[in-house]
């Protein structure tokens, strides 16, 4: 008899899985349809039914696996082991009790008796007593459920066995999970959704596109988590806008995790000195989603996406707004700092293959190597306010008088009006301050002619030594509080030849007699305060150090590189830079062939044998610097007829390079920037009960990674936060004078009401 096809009618409302079947979600039950008829339904929760129902429509065909997977967002090694399980043992397979290993100590009848005497009104130490059982082993079976404490008012005893107030309500403290436990429940469900994915309702839902506002912050109360002491910095971020302008200069992401978890992994991350994204595999996932409320953090290729989606908002540029938006915050947080401005170069090293990136000197390896150079403005402390990309670079000068100063003067607060620099004639807007690359009489006259921006850098040629007499011995007071005592002399000096122009030149005598000098367009300072400004610039040296060895500021963010956009800058001509190559190596075998020369002609031989023998040796020497030397001219009129620069319109195509991709670089670095900042006000904080101040730093890094107890209290939206001790008296210390700052800054943990608690060692109940 022939079969009556079926039209494929879906009901309303309901998620299509395949052509006859599809899903309904409603008052928490899961409604499947063939057509329009119901043929089956579970609970929301029911994991087992769920399988089975599912691999029953993939083993009868109804359904492809693809379509389940496509439909629910589960993954595909779920599906196939359950589609297997259904045709090896059927139905009853998913219904089959799971063996687990028996509690050795914690048998039904110590359960049994156990329970009887809580009810009785024991402690729990006098149960442990009782019952000859480690007291640990109870504790962790109440923590786990399996031992319930009774909750009545009457009169009880506390767990060493002191009796509490007869009107008194004992309550139960919270079920607190350890480390083993956690452990084990994310191994359970690493076959079915991931390790650690312990919400599938609500990942599913996000899947589906029905979890708005994507996955809600809720803490579990949790003993040891790892990397707890993080959270200890949280107050630090929030107060440095790592949290700030997030909505209104990136895209919304969909899904499961938000841009605030997005964002708080990122400074996570920097702060416990995981250094790149793909280390996360190597990090427990769900350890790390309790600091954020979640069953998990993202992997690797999840994190990898929604960075991705992050950094193309805005045309690209959606991490460089957001980071000039913190950067003028900054500033004007701190305008004081914001008057003396740090300027250097750092080059970011690359030794990828996917493009030929032009050769730049680096100083800290004296070879000139491939990579694109940095420019970083940093205030008075050293502290980051923003850093300039340039993948074509023409030297200091230029990136400042192009891109760092037209944003100066729009960012710096606090600038004098034209009337009060026009009523001050040696008044300045801000003073910015750079190494010796930044020499240059010239570009001094016009930053204070054009701007009245005032310089300070080293006098690259200084005149003879001043005499001893002039110098007078001071102190000095350094940005950073350090007391110093310089032996300092001044003078109005003329300084350069065709652009001349008068400048404070200031000297330091150092004990071997030497004389350091510096040249300075601040006209309303004095020599001191110049030479305190300039000698603390290996702040910003430090700076660069310590973010490369903590922070990673030079590792890639990703490996895809863009074209660079069309620019009126010259580039160095390739031909012209082969051309001088050839002419330098020419230049060196020509220089050796000439000293040889020299030295044959300075030794005179009188033994006829060797004579011949050195006439011929000369005679071979000249021949071949004629050779070279006509070589060496021939290059030169070559280079002098080939242009050395070329637009990049007249580059050639073989020759053009591309450049590392900024946006998702931009981004983590600007995370990496707000951690530094955080950890640089800890410090501080740490420094006032620390004798030696040094140590700051790392003991914060020890405090990051080490383990803590999360404790929230949905009553009194308190979130408790319990550090672990640390390894001596002085060091525990030192992080209480910093908790007792915290707590007094009253912080709530960002997208929700839970006011930030921090104690250590134990809770203010006492409770270990």
């Amino acid at each position: 008899m022939p079969q009556q096809a079926l039209l494929p009618l879906i009901a309303e409302d309901a998620t299509r899985i395949s052509q006859l079947m599809s899903v309904v979600r409603q008052d928490g039950q899961w409604f499947y349809f063939c057509g329009i008829q119901p043929v089956f339904q579970h609970a929301a929760g029911d994991l087992r039914a769920f399988r089975m129902f599912t691999a029953q429509l993939c083993a009868q065909g109804a359904c492809k696996q693809a379509e389940i997977i496509r439909a629910f967002g589960v993954s595909k090694s779920s599906v196939v082991r359950s589609v297997n399980k259904y045709r090896k043992e059927g139905i009853d397979g998913f219904y089959k009790l799971r063996r687990t290993r028996g509690a050795p100590v914690m048998t039904p009848e110590v359960v049994q008796q156990a329970q009887q005497l809580f009810t009785e009104g024991h402690s729990k130490a006098e149960v442990a007593r009782e019952l000859d059982i480690p007291y640990d082993t109870l504790r962790k079976a109440i923590d786990q459920g399996r031992v319930e404490l009774p909750d009545f008012p009457s009169e009880q005893s506390n767990d060493v066995g002191e009796p509490t107030a007869p009107n008194s309500t004992v309550a139960a403290p919270p079920v607190s999970s350890d480390k083993s436990t956690r452990s084990n429940e994310d191994r359970a469900t690493g076959d079915e959704m991931g390790v650690a994915c312990t919400r599938p309702i609500e990942r599913v839902l996000a899947s589906m596109g029905k979890l708005p506002g994507g996955a809600p912050t809720q803490f579990e109360s949790c003993r040891d988590v790892s990397y707890g002491g993080v959270l200890c910095a949280l107050p630090a971020l929030i107060e440095n806008g790592l949290f700030r302008h997030l909505q209104v200069t990136f895209p919304t992401l969909t899904g499961y995790y938000t841009i605030l978890h997005v964002i708080l992994l990122l400074a996570y991350m920097a702060l416990c000195r995981i250094r790149a994204v793909e280390q996360l595999q190597y990090e427990s996932p769900g350890e790390l989603g309790k600091l954020m409320g979640l069953d998990r953090v993202p992997e690797v290729r999840c994190l990898r996406q929604k960075l991705g989606q992050l950094s193309q908002g805005q045309d690209n540029k959606a991490p460089e707004i957001w980071a000039g938006l913190l950067s003028k915050d900054w500033m004007e947080q701190e305008p004081e700092l914001a008057g003396t401005l740090y300027v250097d170069g750092h080059v970011r090293l690359y030794h990828g293959k996917q493009t030929e990136l032009p050769r730049r000197y680096v100083s800290r390896q004296r070879l000139c190597l491939r990579g694109t150079t940095d420019y970083w403005v940093n205030d008075a402390l050293g502290q980051p306010f923003f850093a300039i990309e340039r993948p074509i670079d023409h030297g200091m000068l230029e990136a400042i008088e192009n891109d760092v100063v037209p944003r100066l003067l729009s960012d710096v607060p606090n600038q004098p009006t034209k009337e009060e620099l026009d009523g001050n004639p040696y008044r300045s807007r801000f003073l910015m301050i750079f190494d010796r690359e930044g020499y240059s009489p010239s570009f001094f006259r016009r930053m204070w002619e054009e701007h009245r921006i005032a310089c300070i850098t080293y006098h690259k040629f200084p005149k003879k030594d001043w005499p001893a007499s002039e110098f007078s011995e001071v102190t000095a007071t350094m940005p950073n509080g350090e007391v110093v005592v310089m032996k300092l002399a001044e003078r109005g000096s003329l300084v350069g030849v065709k652009d001349g122009m008068w400048m404070r030149e200031v000297r330091k005598l150092t004990s071997s007699g030497h004389q350091t000098s510096l040249i300075s367009t601040a006209y309303n300072r004095e020599g001191l305060q110049d030479a305190a400004a300039l000698f603390s610039r290996w702040c910003q040296e430090n700076f660069f150090r310590y973010m490369m060895q903590h922070f990673a500021i030079d590792a890639l963010s990703e490996y895809r590189t863009e074209e660079i956009p069309e620019t009126n800058r010259p580039v160095v001509n390739p031909a012209w830079r082969e051309l001088n190559r050839q002419a330098r190596s020419a230049k060196g075998k020509l220089t050796q062939r000439q000293a040889r020369f020299a030295a044959l002609t300075l030794k005179s031989e009188v033994d006829d044998a060797k004579a011949a023998k050195w006439e011929k040796q000369k005679a071979n020497l000249r021949e071949e610097i004629e050779q070279f030397e006509h070589e060496v001219n021939s290059l030169r009129e070559q280079m002098n007829s080939t242009p050395k620069h070329l637009e990049w319109n007249q580059f050639p195509e073989d020759a053009k390079f591309g450049r590392l991709a900024p946006s998702r670089k931009r981004l983590t670095d600007t995370v990496k920037l707000v951690a530094y900042r955080a950890e640089t006000a800890m410090s501080n904080l740490l420094r006032e009960s620390l004798r030696r101040e040094d140590d700051s730093r790392s003991l914060l890094r020890d405090l990051f990674r080490s383990d803590a107890d999360i404790i929230p209290d949905c009553d009194a939206k308190v979130l408790e936060v319990r550090i672990h001790t640390l390894a001596n008296p002085r060091s525990n210390r030192a992080i209480q004078h910093l908790l007792d700052h915290l707590n007094a800054a009253e912080s709530t943990f960002p997208g929700t009401e839970f006011r930030l608690r921090y104690t250590l060692g134990k809770s203010e109940n006492g409770v270990i």
